[in-house]
This record gives C-alpha cells, sequence and structure tokens, in this order.
C-alpha cells in the first residue's frame, strides 16, 4: 500500500496553488493523497508567516497535527521565513522545509517516515539572490521543445496540479515574490523578487482549471499589477486577461491585489468592461494618509485614490472595490486618522480589511521610532471597525434594485449561494438567490431584493447552465 500524507493548507490563496502543486508532486511520486489527518502517516502543513495571528494558527495546527500520531512536515511561508529557529523551537514538527525542498517533496517525506533526519535551512533574505531568468524559472508545467521554433521555446503539456479543494472557483497564480520594499511587510526578504510566470503557461493551465469544472478563475499573486515586468511586457495583464476570459467553460476571471500607484487607465478599461471578467477592484490603500504612506513607502493620497475610483466608476458604476487598511503604523497621528475616516467615508468601499499594526521580523517598520501605543492602536482599530461595518453595510443597501450575476457555490436544502461579481472568496460576502433551482457552478442572473451587512439576497432571473442560458423564475 502507498504511504498516505494529508496537506493542511493555512493563509491565502497563493498557498492554496502551492498545496496543488506539492499534492500532484506526491500523487506523482507515488504517495496516496488523503484528506483526513487522522488516518494518514504524514501531514504536510503549508503555513502562513505573514502577521502574527497566522504564525499562531499555523503553531497550532502543526501541534494538533502532532498529536494525530502522524509524522508532522513544516512547509510554507512560516517555514521558509524561520527555518532552523522553527525546527528547534517546535521539537513536535518531524521536519521543517523550505521553498528549495519543494521540487523534491517525495523524497523529502520518505526520509521523514524512514527516519533520517532532515536539517533545517538557515534562512537567507531571498531579496540577496539573483533574479531568475525566464528560461531558469520554475514551471507547474511540464514543458517539451517545439519543432520549428528557436531552441529554449517551450510549450506547456502537462499542468503540475492536483486540486485539493473543489468547487467552481479556483486560484491561478500570475507570479511570485515582490519587488515592492514597503516598510511593513516581510513577505520579499522569503518570497523573493518578484517572477511572472509566462502567459502561455497560465494559459494552459486555466485550460486545465476548466476541465476539472471550474467556472471562476481568481488570479493572485503579491502583488498582480506587477505582472508582465520582468518579462518585459508591463501590460501583460491587459492582455492575458481577455483571453483567460475567453476559454471554453468560464465564465468570469476575477483579479486580486492591485497596487494603486501601478493600476493604469488601461488597465482599469480591461477590468471594467471586457465581458466575462468580473469588475472587481482589490486595491491595496493600506491607509489615506499621504504623510503617513510616505513612511509606510507607498505612494496615494486620499485625493488620488479617489480619483482612481472615480475613473473605475465612470466605466461602470456597479463596479466592486475593496481594500485593507493597517491601523497604528509607527507615526500615525490623531490627524492621520482623521484623514482615513474621511477617505472611507467618501471611497464607497464593498469591502475593507482592518489590521491593527504590529512589528515583523526583519521589517524597516520594526526598527522605525515613534512607536503608537498598544492601547491607541486597539482603541483606533476598534473605531474604524465600526465605520467600516456601518458604510459596507450601506453600500450593500445601495445595490438593492441592482441586476447581479451569481456564480453558485453551494446548494443546500434548496438555498442556493454564491458571490456577485462584487464579492471576492471568502472575504467580501455572499448573495443568497431565491426562485431558482441552479446547480453549483450554474451563474444566475438576479435582482437584489435585501441585503444583510455585506451579504445579499436576490431573485433569480436567468442562469446558465453548462455554458447554455436558461430563463429562471
Amino acid at each position: 500500500m502507498p504511504r498516505s500524507v494529508a496537506i493542511v493548507t493555512l493563509g491565502c490563496a497563493r498557498n492554496e496553488v502551492d498545496s496543488d502543486e506539492l499534492a500532484a508532486r506526491l500523487d506523482r511520486d507515488g504517495w496516496a493523497i488523503v484528506d483526513d489527518a487522522d488516518h494518514a502517516d504524514a501531514v504536510l502543513v503549508n503555513t502562513c508567516g505573514f502577521v502574527e495571528s497566522a504564525k499562531r494558527e499555523s503553531i497550532d495546527t502543526l501541534l494538533a497535527a502532532h498529536d494525530t500520531g502522524a509524522k508532522v512536515v513544516a512547509a510554507g511561508c512560516l517555514a521558509e521565513r524561520y527555518g532552523a529557529k522553527l525546527a528547534r523551537e517546535l521539537p513536535e514538527a518531524d521536519a521543517v522545509i523550505g521553498f528549495d525542498d519543494y521540487d523534491q517533496i517525495g523524497a523529502r517525506l520518505t526520509d521523514v517516515m524512514d527516519g533520517r533526519t532532515l536539517l533545517a535551512h538557515e534562512p537567507r533574505d531571498r531579496r540577496t539572490l539573483l533574479p531568475l531568468t525566464p528560461v531558469e524559472r520554475p514551471s507547474a508545467t511540464t514543458a517539451v521543445a517545439v519543432p520549428g521554433h528557436a531552441p529554449g521555446w517551450l510549450t506547456p503539456t502537462a499542468v503540475l496540479r492536483r486540486r485539493l479543494e473543489r468547487g467552481p472557483v479556483a486560484p491561478l497564480k500570475l507570479a511570485s515574490g515582490c519587488d515592492r520594499r514597503c516598510a511593513f511587510c516581510a513577505i520579499p526578504s522569503f518570497r523573493g523578487a518578484f517572477v511572472s510566470r509566462p502567459p502561455q503557461e497560465l494559459l494552459a493551465e486555466a485550460e486545465w482549471l476548466a476541465g476539472e469544472g471550474v467556472r471562476e478563475l481568481f488570479l493572485v499573486s503579491e502583488n498582480s499589477s506587477s505582472y508582465g515586468k520582468d518579462l518585459g511586457d508591463v501590460r501583460a495583464l491587459e492582455r492575458l486577461v481577455p483571453q483567460l476570459a475567453a476559454i471554453p467553460g468560464i465564465v468570469r476571471v476575477r483579479v486580486s491585489y492591485l497596487q494603486p500607484a501601478e493600476v493604469r487607465p488601461s488597465l482599469v478599461e480591461v477590468l471594467a468592461t471586457t465581458p466575462g471578467v468580473a469588475p472587481y477592484f482589490d486595491l491595496s490603500f493600506q491607509h489615506a494618509s499621504e504623510p503617513l504612506l510616505r513612511r509606510m513607502r507607498r505612494f496615494g493620497s486620499r485625493e488620488r485614490f479617489l480619483e482612481l475610483l472615480g475613473s473605475i466608476r465612470a466605466l461602470d458604476p456597479t463596479a466592486g472595490a475593496r481594500s485593507n487598511v493597517i491601523i497604528g503604523f509607527p507615526g500615525e497621528s490623531r490627524a492621520d486618522i482623521q484623514e482615513l475616516h474621511r477617505f472611507l467615508e467618501e471611497a464607497r468601499l464593498d469591502a475593507v480589511g482592518v489590521f491593527g499594526y504590529s512589528d515583523e521580523d526583519g521589517t524597516e517598520a520594526a526598527g522605525m521610532d515613534r512607536k503608537v501605543r498598544r492601547d491607541t492602536i486597539t482603541r483606533r482599530v476598534a473605531r474604524i471597525s465600526d465605520l467600516v461595518d456601518e458604510l459596507v453595510a450601506q453600500r450593500a443597501e445601495d445595490r438593492v434594485g441592482d441586476t447581479v450575476d451569481v456564480l453558485i457555490e453551494s446548494v443546500t436544502d434548496g438555498v442556493a449561494e454564491g458571490r456577485a461579481a462584487h464579492q471576492g472568496p471568502d472575504v467580501d460576502g455572499t448573495t443568497t438567490v431565491e426562485g431558482t433551482d441552479a446547480a453549483v457552478g450554474d451563474l444566475v442572473t438576479a435582482e437584489v431584493t435585501g441585503a444583510d451587512g455585506v451579504d445579499l439576497v436576490a431573485m433569480a432571473r436567468l442562469a446558465t447552465h453548462r455554458g447554455q442560458p436558461v430563463v429562471v423564475g
């Protein structure tokens, strides 16, 4: 019997793709992939190491996996970021592996099962590594040379991915790493420089996902608006998105995590007006006070951000917009909070994540002066969170009477639930659709009849089932 492994994924959708690729490698090497950690020979925990709460969840998950009696292997961002230090402080983990171990993951797990000790790596700042050339870049597909083309010209033939999470929505990873130097963020130090995946590789994986029943592609990376820069094409994302939307079986393409300073008018137009592309703008504002943004090593201001939102809504008044904000960054003043408060009132965002600042190892901000007191941060987070709850609920109420296209993701006891174009996965609310017998994966056109917080209720008008329109209601 083959040895079995359960893969537990924490953190963002980028980690979800990494887990799918690890599963494909393990499957190729003869491992049985199982869902239940209690009945697995090994548990591979793909950890998150972004903020303190995510680190704690990762540690708790590793400890819980240890209690199953299986061999426990820590992978992912926390493992890469701390390496040998994590191995010393968490003896419950049988091994701690880094990103460089991924292409040999089957052999690494075999070593663990056979009792061989794996020495955890000593972390290094991956920003200091030489950037990869396109030929050297790791691929999520198997590629072959094409006769008649120059040497080195490759075309993907088989996708190296096995979906662990089913359902009609799947992330598609545009790139890895980040070239920005935000003062509060440690991600570039352990994820490395920004590396785009070639368009032909992404298209091949998207076609494979469509064949697996995926209806919506959720494009993810640390900074999607940088896609193509390292390939010599700053407009690569604008060219790629319509091609993805044209793939048979795909009814919607959604782009996540855009840097406002890099969002060009031409990209806004593509995302707001292309059929099959969700007019959805996940904009990383982080704050609205220009002096504080400069201290964060970011760009923008309340006025510039409002101008960007205005340009989006000029093309599509119903377009979705979401963001995250950091409260309590070193040097944040009362005037800065007032500026953020004013911006949020004027921005009419559909969803806002509010996070209290905390020092992160190795970041510039950790060494800054003018730290904001913890009790002050707590108070400001509560104030802005209350404001956000009120504003996003009002924004949802404003959508009553609108027509929305809802991708059905679950049907329970006859109740269909999914997400409209302005609702991103997991964090932006859902839409319950009444008056339809639509199945999971159907795209239903409906009229919004009510709202509860960020969640909507809608009455079905038209559904698309297996690519064919069906009148309902």
